[in-house]
């Protein structure tokens, strides 16, 4: 078999579970992600003993031992503390410190909000040796009005002799306990039983499934359309001896779940010579990652992947991917997955710094290079085994990840696990559990996809297939079993003026770091797109074409708690004399001039813009709403402009290429009568004066 076909695996996770949530909170749990500060260590990096342990779910067990996977600070007494961030914020009701080894010193736990604001949860004026039992400390509270993106946690270590260890912090937006002793947890096949489902597999029926092998289910975000290969069909690029040819059904009715009859995707996908298969598909349906690279001589090369673009004309000859030191010792097999953001590429292959057989890489795009990603970083111990792992997909959260594995034992010779990533160092994760009995069985089962709403999965089943053939089925997930929430945004990009679409690139990103998510492209057709934002973040997005100045967005999802859909339309302003571009990102404290942290994206943004033109000159004018006094409006647009001007002038730009103007509420560009369209008129503009 070549590494283009599917192969037989059977798809699962450990067996047994040192911790756990109640199911239905499961996904309200967070671990410690990043490290802020810490008072003193005894090792750095990832080093035994050394703050980093701390980052994750515990794993410090059994605990009530000294051990290598929990920070230990100095013996310093009273002034100890260690303060992290999770990967995104919650409105917390309660904060867990697992205390390793000798529990007791903790005298006080502060909460950090987004702001980076802490408030106080927990305090102890006695602190001393606990006995065993209590080296949990579970801290519980009534939710807040702001929510927690990080914790800090203070020691008095001289108060409790001998090592002292903290092993994990984690917050939740529920009141369950978040950790379970490794002998209440359960064991065996009820291990394997604890991910659960709300439907038995659903075959998709005659539009999707042939009696010939339809295998390699890829489900675009929005849940529409679904894309497969058929090995062996006659309608096959090169006819019935073609190994396999790429497929694609959409959906007719969400309601029903029916599909329309399946469609080949044709050239230059599909070659009339050579099994082709496509591994995942962009948040906006207009790239797609290919397994092997296209020569331009028509023939395939397998150490690789590829992406095509679609285009008014179809999709674009496959581009290679040039992934440095790219090794697979594994002739016969591979697999890729390119996160819904474009930001990383996962792969299984079989390299001489794996563990075994395939393991699971990923890789990240190279700054200013176009198709070219770094060497491939192993996942890690949690992830990979001895034997193969490899059928990888990261569900839109990019924090979902669900393979396939022949060395975790289950149902089969190989069954599929689902993951968490804990951090961003793309190492850490939680322990990997089974899909259980429903999906993996002793017949063939593969390949696992999921949609941007978390609820339906698709894979590959010979259990009841069409002619015992291998068929695609749907099943639908319980939602404690489902990926994070995120929010599928839509919409066009257009020109402000005219208001004709305008094919640019979009970037998003989160607003409280001024990290970069994620970079897609408008549909070169109608200017559309389509990102997939996870909950728990506010984010920016952006425009970009050449002879415009974005107008950029803003899309607060800090409180989603459910999947959901919206539209948002950009807008790009030509870069001309007299044209006016709204600052949307720009925020001020409520009712006071002063800049919070989420506009420091857009005014570095501005101060490109007029480092890179430095003969331009701009005017800022700022604008209230009608409410209250409109004196005090008056002045409060007035002192939100100067603002601004000075951070500008402080950040290097020449204060008299920059005038300003405040007009209070005196021009309204929505009505005033409701919250939602007054909002509109509270904007900060900047128009060009010279170029």
């Amino acid at each position: 078999m070549n590494n283009y076909l599917i192969r037989n695996l059977l798809l699962a996770v450990p067996a047994t579970m040192l911790l756990a949530a109640a199911p239905a909170a499961a996904q309200h749990v967070q671990w410690a992600a990043r490290l802020v500060a810490v008072s003193s260590y005894k090792a750095e990096g990832k080093e035994p003993f050394s703050p980093n342990q701390v980052l994750g779910v515990p794993n410090a067990l059994p605990l009530g031992q000294i051990s290598n996977d929990a920070w230990i600070p100095r013996k310093e007494g009273p002034n100890e503390f260690i303060e992290v961030r999770f990967a995104r914020s919650i409105q917390a009701q309660q904060v867990t410190i697992v205390e390793n080894f000798n529990p007791g010193s903790i005298t006080k736990v502060e909460l950090v909000d987004t702001k980076g604001e802490h408030h106080e949860v927990y305090t102890n004026d006695n602190p001393g040796p606990l006995p065993e039992a209590f080296r949990t400390l579970e801290v519980r509270f009534p939710p807040a009005d702001y929510r927690t993106l990080g914790v800090k946690v203070y020691m008095n270590t001289a108060k409790v002799e001998g090592v002292n260890q903290i092993d994990a912090i984690g917050i939740a937006d529920v009141a369950s306990t978040m950790v379970k002793q490794a002998f209440d947890a359960p064991k065996g096949p009820d291990a394997i039983k604890s991910s659960q489902f709300d439907s038995s597999l659903v075959n998709l029926g005659p539009n999707v499934n042939t009696r010939y092998v339809d295998t390699h289910p890829v489900i675009s975000p929005d849940g529409r359309t679904l894309y497969f290969a058929r090995q062996s069909m006659p309608e096959n690029v090169g006819g019935g001896r073609d190994p396999q040819d790429v497929y694609y059904s959409t959906l007719v009715s969400g309601r029903n779940k029916t599909w329309s009859k399946a469609k080949n995707i044709g050239g230059p996908i599909n070659t009339p010579d050579d099994p082709n298969g496509l591994a995942s598909v962009s948040a906006n349906g207009q790239s797609a990652i290919v397994i092997n690279i296209y020569n331009r001589d028509g023939t395939i090369d397998p150490q690789g992947c590829s992406l095509s673009k679609r285009t008014r004309m179809g999709w674009t000859q496959p581009v290679k991917q040039d992934i440095k030191d790219f090794i697979n010792l594994d002739k016969e097999h591979v697999d890729f997955f390119l996160a819904t953001s474009g930001k990383a590429l996962l792969m299984a292959v079989e390299r001489p710094d794996g563990l075994g057989g395939q393991d699971l890489f990923v890789s990240f795009p190279v700054p200013e290079t176009p198709n070219t990603w770094t060497k491939p970083k192993s996942l890690g111990r949690t992830v990979n085994t001895e034997k193969s792992d490899f059928a990888p997909f990261l569900a839109a959260d990019e924090k979902t990840l669900y393979f396939a594995s022949d060395g975790r034992g289950g149902y089969g010779k190989s069954d599929i696990f689902y993951t968490k990533r804990l951090d961003d160092s793309w190492t850490n994760w939680s322990t990997p559990r089974n899909l259980g009995p429903v999906v993996n069985s002793p017949d063939f089962d593969a390949y696992y996809t999921i949609s941007a709403a978390g609820q339906d999965a698709y894979l590959v089943s010979s259990r009841n297939g069409i002619d015992n053939s291998k068929d695609i089925f749907r099943i639908s997930l319980a939602p404690a079993f489902q990926p994070e929430v995120v929010t599928l945004v839509t919409g066009q990009v257009l020109d402000v003026n005219t208001k004709k679409p305008i094919r640019a690139i979009i970037h998003y990103e989160n607003l409280l770091t001024g990290e970069e998510i994620g970079v897609t492209e408008t549909d070169p057709r109608d200017g559309s797109y389509t990102i997939v934002l996870p909950s728990g973040v506010q984010y920016g997005m952006r425009a970009e074409a050449k002879g415009y100045i974005s107008e950029n967005a803003s899309l607060d999802v800090t409180a989603k708690d459910k999947y959901s859909e919206q539209k948002e339309d950009l807008f790009l302003v030509p870069f001309d004399v007299g044209q006016t571009v709204k600052l949307n990102n720009i925020f001020f404290q409520q009712s006071k001039y002063y800049l919070t942290t989420t506009s420091y994206p857009e005014l570095a943004r501005l101060i490109r813009i007029l480092k890179e033109y430095p003969s331009v000159e701009i005017k800022i004018s700022g604008h209230t709403d009608n409410q209250g006094d409109p004196a005090l409006n008056l002045k409060l647009s007035v002192d939100r402009v100067n603002e601004v001007k000075k951070y500008l002038v402080s950040h290097g730009i020449n204060g008299g290429r920059i005038t300003t103007e405040g007009f209070g509420g005196s021009k309204p560009i929505a009505s005033n009568d409701q919250e939602e369209t007054r909002a509109k008129n509270r904007r900060v503009e900047f128009t060009i004066t010279k170029k």
